[in-house]
């Protein structure tokens, strides 16, 4: 049906333009022909302005921009003022979008004038909307006040819809999240009624950011998912939705992510000419790269989304910028030579900005500059500025930065004081994380500890107390181990899932067996990955033991009994180590970190070449090489500590020292070692009452030489069955592992670097992966894992551990015995054999490991190198 003129065309196109943007531009180039043959200037503003809303809407910036000024042009010329200052509106949006904030603001000011009292209300929310976005976010509140008033007045319900949605994240901002939310559900309800379905998507995306703000991580998944589901359906932005997604990632540590999220953001922001949106994710790219300790990357960002705020006159995100500029070069150790006047403008720009962790940060940063030049009057002040965060009703990260930044204020003067206000920071955190579900967000999450928990390190190391010092190495690490968490919810889209992932897992192999193509099976294993971890992180946490704090030291020593306790610290780049032995807790200096981790870098290297039988470049035999690198390596890390003794070990590592084969260094030879992620949770495992007696099971995994016979073995020492060949299934194995006290299996394993959760044992019918740890309803007491990698864990900020090993032991699992480092597949057999037997004579797992690795490697070389990698993790002595 043809309009029956050129104005009705237009308007036709003007209401196409907000529901089908890609249907509208057509339609609107179509109404301004007509209108321009018709020579009818209303009908042309009309149909210009639909013609540029839609191409903003598809994100053609620049066109949309240059038929926005077509479209005033021609409503002055038909003498519409009305109609004018609606086009002028939208074109000061566009402008903004661009990143032109100057122009925008000149344009939407006069159409303020032009509508005042025409249609006050609609433009006084879009003005608020520009001023939001370029940071005048007092300036915008003022005016979202009175838009939403006059909208209400003037029963104009799709003009209220969209102020409500705008001043929703306006609020959220600000961390006012019960207004947020009030008028988001609001906003939900008039864009249902009004039929505006890709709006309804924006909306949750929306909601998905304030529950990002407010720190409820598992509801903005699930909001964000929602929005880019109806989002994209509709061909609407995904841009923004990448964005919060971003921003989300970060706040809970998810480092990586959050890069290649941003990274994506700025791609397709810049794709689409929003030029506003670039530098926002320049300055997120900086912070990601802040949170990484990348101060070189995080320097280059800020200093790019610098220059380009600056041009774009957005005084408030460029102090933002400058702010991470700051952090970034003092994180560097850099001398930074900036004027006390500058830092104050700065602070005080920030502050203005609205945005309340940024200022805590930048307070933060402007008092270290200010202690540093000795101005201990002005740091106090910044500092105590900082600290009113602790007290306001914000999410638990700003609370605990604000707890962080009185603990600085009183270390001065009262340390004491110091250390209660970290403990306070800590336990805010704690709290938070606890309500995490998904293991990879409680782990990663613990970044945001680590500045209070290496605070309260200082001041008891400067204060010299020894037990202080232990109190705080035990609260920086494994925060997450400690409280045990329980089976979480099932979930049936999960459990679909997870069938799926095998099945395609096992094709993947087969092509590859068969040197078949494996492109479109790795992609869908990707998807299927993603999906698994996504819908995982949507469920809630599940509940569990939850820790008192860091264990006396009077009833660890009690439980050790004729055992020693070495824990490892890292302080401002040196190796720490406190020993506690009949019930004296002493303190040690070890070296830098860097000379450890040279030398630590020597054995699995040695070990690899050891496996193949070859010679390293200096020709030197392998075997001599491992010895000497041991030896090396263990005259740095226990031999300074002579009060050891030959006693039996229980290691707490830090950071690099969490993937050390024990049994390679000559003091260890022989000696029961078990390695638990905090002296805390080997306290826990240790003096845990058992449970009832239960029996052993046994499996092999396919594809691994030696598996079958290793398993058989095993199980004709406890006089069992074995579940190998076509038996060896998931489903078999996780009934196993619910139902028996120990369990050892024989399998390829993989440790996923870089999906921690996806770390997996090869069984017949596909992998057995974290997730099915964490789902079972109990774990074995003892479990034993003849598979390369898997004793080794990815180790996070905090030094919280993700991967197979660790998820045991945080479901319940005593001890661990597993390999840390890659062993030959046909040799750990009789390693294996040897360890069984003398678990079924009775001894401990920790004892059981020692006798057999010093019997097995005096067989040679390859036993030697099919022995030495694994370790106990966890009690030992079970």
């Amino acid at each position: 049906m043809v309009a029956d003129s050129a104005l009705a065309e237009a308007r036709a196109a003007v209401r196409l333009a907000d529901l089908q943007p890609g249907r509208a531009v057509p339609a609107a180039a179509e109404a301004v022909r007509r209108a321009l043959r018709e020579r009818d200037p209303h009908a042309a503003a009309l149909g210009e302005q639909a013609w540029g809303h839609a191409l903003l809407q598809c994100s053609e910036v620049g066109e949309a921009v240059r038929h926005l000024r077509r479209s005033v042009r021609h409503g002055e010329r038909a003498g519409q003022r009305a109609l004018a200052g609606e086009s002028r509106m939208k074109l000061a949006f566009a402008l903004v979008q661009r990143g032109s904030s100057r122009a925008a603001l000149r344009e939407i000011d006069v159409a303020v004038r032009e509508l005042d009292g025409i249609a006050s209300g609609k433009v006084l929310a879009q003005r608020a909307v520009i001023r939001y976005h370029v940071g005048r976010l007092d300036e915008a509140a003022v005016d979202f006040q009175a838009a939403v008033r006059e909208l209400r007045r003037g029963d104009d319900r799709l003009g209220l819809q969209r102020a409500l949605m705008n001043r929703g994240i306006l609020h959220a901002e600000r961390y006012e999240f019960d207004a947020a939310v009030r008028d988001l559900a609001e906003a939900d309800v008039l864009a249902r009624e009004l039929g505006r379905d890709l709006v309804v998507g924006i909306i949750a995306e929306n909601l998905g950011f304030v529950e990002s703000q407010r720190g409820d991580v598992p509801a903005a998944l699930a909001c964000l998912d929602r929005a880019e589901e109806i989002i994209g359906a509709h061909g609407g932005q995904l841009a923004p939705v990448l964005q919060d997604r971003a921003e989300l990632l970060l706040s809970v540590g998810l480092v990586t992510e959050a890069r290649r999220t941003a990274e994506r953001a700025v791609r397709v922001f810049a794709a689409e000419n929003r030029r506003l949106k670039v530098p926002e994710m320049r300055l997120q790219l900086a912070q990601i790269a802040l949170l990484d300790e990348d101060w070189a990357t995080a320097a280059a960002q800020a200093r790019t989304a610098l220059r380009t705020f600056t041009t774009q006159g957005r005084a408030q995100w460029a102090a933002l910028a400058r702010s991470a500029e700051l952090r970034a070069r003092l994180g560097a150790g850099e001398r930074v030579r900036v004027s006390g006047a500058v830092v104050e403008a700065m602070v005080s720009t920030v502050d203005a900005n609205g945005r309340p962790l940024a200022a805590v940060q930048a307070h933060l940063d402007a008092a270290r500059l200010a202690e540093a030049r000795g101005r201990t009057a002005v740091a106090a002040e910044h500092l105590a500025v900082a600290a009113r965060a602790r007290r306001g009703a914000g999410p638990a990260t700003l609370r605990a930065r604000g707890w962080y930044a009185e603990a600085v204020r009183r270390r001065r003067e009262n340390p004491r004081g110091a250390l209660t206000a970290a403990r306070t920071g800590l336990r805010i955190l704690d709290e938070h994380h606890a309500a995490l579900g998904a293991g990879d967000l409680r782990a990663y999450s613990a970044s945001h500890r680590a500045d209070l928990a290496g605070l309260g390190l200082r001041v008891a190391l400067e204060e010299g107390r020894v037990r202080g010092v232990f109190e705080w190495a035990e609260r920086g690490r494994a925060s997450r181990l400690l409280h045990r968490s329980a089976r979480p919810p099932d979930d049936p889209e999960l459990a679909a899932l997870l069938p799926r992932l095998r099945a395609t897992a096992g094709a993947l192999e087969e092509a590859r067996a068969a040197g078949a193509p494996t492109g479109r099976l790795l992609h869908r294993q990707v998807e299927l990955e993603r999906r698994i971890r996504d819908r995982s992180r949507l469920l809630p946490a599940a509940g569990g033991d939850t820790a008192a704090g860091p264990v006396p030291v009077d009833d660890l020593a009690g439980a050790l009994g004729e055992r020693a306790l070495l824990e490892f610290v890292e302080v401002d780049g040196t190796v720490l180590a406190l020993s506690l032995v009949e019930g004296r807790l002493r303190l040690h200096t070890l070296g830098p970190v860097a000379e450890v981790a040279g030398l630590l870098d020597r054995i699995p290297f040695a070990l690899r070449k050891l496996a193949a039988r070859v010679a390293d470049r200096s020709r030197m035999p392998v075997e001599q090489f491992l010895h000497g690198a041991g030896a090396r390596l263990d005259a740095v890390v226990l031999g300074p500590l002579a009060e050891l003794g030959d006693r039996p070990l229980v290691v707490v590592p830090t950071g690099i020292l969490h993937n050390v084969p024990w049994a390679v260094l000559p003091s260890c030879a022989g000696r029961p070692v078990a390695v638990s992620p905090s002296a805390t949770l080997w306290h826990a495992a240790a003096t845990r009452p058992p449970g009832p007696a239960r029996g052993v099971a046994v499996a092999g995994g396919p594809g691994l030489p030696g598996a079958r016979e290793e398993a058989l073995a095993v199980a004709e020492i406890h006089r069992g069955t074995a579940l190998v060949d076509e038996a060896a299934t998931v489903e078999a194995v996780l009934a196993a592992l619910t139902t028996a006290g120990t369990v050892h299996l024989a399998a390829h394993g993989r440790l996923a670097v870089d999906n921690p959760l996806f770390s997996a044992l090869r069984l017949h019918d596909g992998p057995l992966l974290v997730h099915d740890v964490r789902r079972l309803p109990r774990v074995p007491e003892t479990v034993l894992l003849a598979a390369c990698d898997v004793g080794r864990s990815v180790v996070c900020p905090g030094n919280e551990l993700l991967g197979l090993s660790a998820t045991f032991i945080e479901r319940g699992t005593a001890q661990l015995v597993a390999s840390v480092v890659p062993v030959p597949d046909l040799a750990t057999t009789s390693l294996m054999t040897e360890v069984h037997r003398r678990l079924a004579a009775g001894e401990a797992p920790a004892a059981a490991l020692a006798s057999a690795q010093q019997k097995v490697a005096a067989d040679g070389p390859g036993a030697l190198a099919a022995s030495a990698g694994f370790v106990c993790i966890g009690a030992g002595s079970r």
